[in-house]
């Protein structure tokens, strides 16, 4: 039996398909270990936009540091409670996957996260981060979904709510604990 070698999208490609949620792009990048270190870029560059759009708030350059490390933070938490929830303690009988399969996934659900760049704007930040927030939790249940083999959208929910309410609560601590004051 021969096997048909299907070209893969360019990095571009993915972005955009990963921004529009499209099962195949997660689908593709999930199975190719060469996109590990694209995944990697987008959550490092969605989180320094994090950084940039809390500038909104009246940040200073301290405060824009602060808010993209604990957007990475949050990030690889959220990734690394949804790995735990979902593939050992939720998995469905068809779940095969593995650490870099839904980092990959997960690192490319992370492309609407490059839209914080736009809280940068006063008067709009709030709003454009609770949008991209939304649109991301979206991205991480097509993601996961995808990742973990679920045939249940309900249980890629359940398992990045439970993982979105961790890093969120993680986020707040650090926060109140090391944040700089937000005027």
């Amino acid at each position: 039996m021969a096997t048909t070698a299907t070209a893969s999208n360019t990095f571009l490609q993915r972005l955009i398909g990963a921004a529009a949620l499209d099962v195949a792009i997660y689908e593709e990048v999930e199975a190719d270990p060469t996109a590990t270190g694209q995944a990697m870029a987008i959550v490092v560059l969605s989180s320094l936009s994090a950084g940039i759009g809390a500038r909104g708030f009246g940040s200073t350059v301290t405060s824009i540091a602060f808010f993209g490390i604990v957007a990475l933070m949050s990030w690889a938490t959220w990734a690394l409670v949804m790995f735990e929830i979902g593939a050992r303690l939720m998995p469905e009988p068809g779940t095969r996957t593995s650490p870099g399969e839904l980092l990959r996934t997960l690192g490319f659900a992370a492309t609407p996260g490059l839209a914080s760049l736009l809280g940068a704007v006063p008067g709009v930040t709030t709003r454009v981060f609770v949008l991209v927030w939304i649109w991301m939790l979206c991205a991480m249940v097509v993601a996961v979904r995808q990742a973990l083999d679920y045939r249940s959208t309900l249980k890629a929910v359940a398992v990045c709510a439970l993982g979105g309410i961790l890093a969120i609560a993680i986020a707040l601590v650090l926060g109140l604990v090391f944040g700089p004051t937000v005027s």
